[in-house]
């Protein structure tokens, strides 16, 4: 259903993006950066992966088009209709965080693919992220900086999910071996454990990628994914992640917002944008506080589970998955 006559040309970058209409603006000012700092030697087609979108937002996202660069909006409710019920929709993570998983049976003319979240601005050229060399690896990352730094999420990493802090990856920049991905059916794995088991986790499509990605990660600067945290960048700045609670589209002094501004007042998403901050009232922020305690709470909660990825399957040293 998705299949195009692309051919896997070394000059054709897939990019792919998950969104519904609440976050197509973060998605337009994602895109907009991407593009403009992304290589002219390479074409970029770009799949944004959806479960049913307003024509009036495709429209708009889709004028970024241009000679080397398609933007393809996929539905895919087809898809994940069977198991959509199971997919948790917690905090601040949405289901379309899940999408990603399916990428590897949807594109089977992709060996290799770069999957982005839309709460970020790319600052460099993108082309230089998909031109790693994964080797045998299942995808190139970075370290998740929220999980390395604090005390309770580090538990839960290593406690619940079997993988060192140092070693946990966010999920929101990806370079996906796709090639290896359908090797080793990730995605027949992912679909199998949520159906069996549904872990209680704090970080929904995150967990899972990190178990079944676990030892075959290729970690990546942080400059590749700089979460807003004061921490030192590890190599140049090539993508600015709004990974935590504070949004710039919600808070005024979220570290380095600026970035997220520069593009979207050129967006025409821009009033809509403004008013998103507008309409985020105290009443809004006494409740994402409330969630970024609560957070906290569940990952002390889940430590304390008996059924995780680590007790399950790797504990005893028994993992078959």
């Amino acid at each position: 259903m998705l299949v195009t006559n692309e051919t896997k040309n070394n000059k054709v970058i897939p990019i792919f993006f998950a969104t519904d209409d609440n976050y197509i603006p973060c998605l337009d000012v994602a895109l907009s950066s991407l593009i403009e700092n992304a290589s002219k030697d390479y074409n970029y087609v770009i799949n944004i992966l959806n479960t049913g979108l307003k024509q009036e937002n495709m429209d708009k996202v889709k004028r970024l088009q241009s000679s080397n660069v398609i933007i393809n909006f996929c539905d895919i409710s087809e898809k994940v209709a069977d198991i959509k019920k199971q997919l948790r929709d917690i905090y601040h993570f949405s289901v379309t965080a899940y999408y990603r998983l399916f990428i590897e049976s949807l594109f089977p003319q992709y060996d290799k693919a770069i999957y982005l979240d839309c709460d970020i601005v790319v600052l460099g050229d993108i082309s230089k992220f998909y031109n790693t060399d994964l080797k045998d690896n299942l995808v190139a990352a970075i370290r998740e900086q929220v999980v390395y730094n604090h005390p309770v999420f580090s538990e839960y990493a290593e406690k619940c999910v079997g993988v060192s802090r140092e070693n946990y990856f966010n999920s929101g920049i990806l370079l996906m071996n796709l090639a290896e991905f359908r090797k080793h059916k990730i995605q027949d794995k992912f679909v199998d454990l949520i159906r069996t088991y549904n872990f209680d986790v704090i970080d929904p499509d995150q967990a899972y990628l990190n178990f079944l990605c676990r030892n075959r990660v290729k970690h990546m600067p942080t400059g590749w994914n700089k979460e807003s945290l004061p921490e030192e960048v590890e190599g140049d700045l090539h993508i600015v992640h709004y990974a935590l609670y504070k949004k710039p589209w919600q808070y005024k002094d979220v570290l380095n917002g600026e970035y997220f501004w520069h593009y979207a007042k050129k967006s025409p998403f821009y009033e809509k944008v403004l008013k998103m901050i507008e309409d985020f009232d105290e009443e809004k922020k006494l409740a994402k506080e409330r969630a970024n305690v609560e957070i906290v709470e569940h990952g002390l909660k889940v430590i304390g589970l008996e059924k995780t990825f680590y007790n399950v399957f790797l504990k005893n040293n028994t993992a078959t998955i």
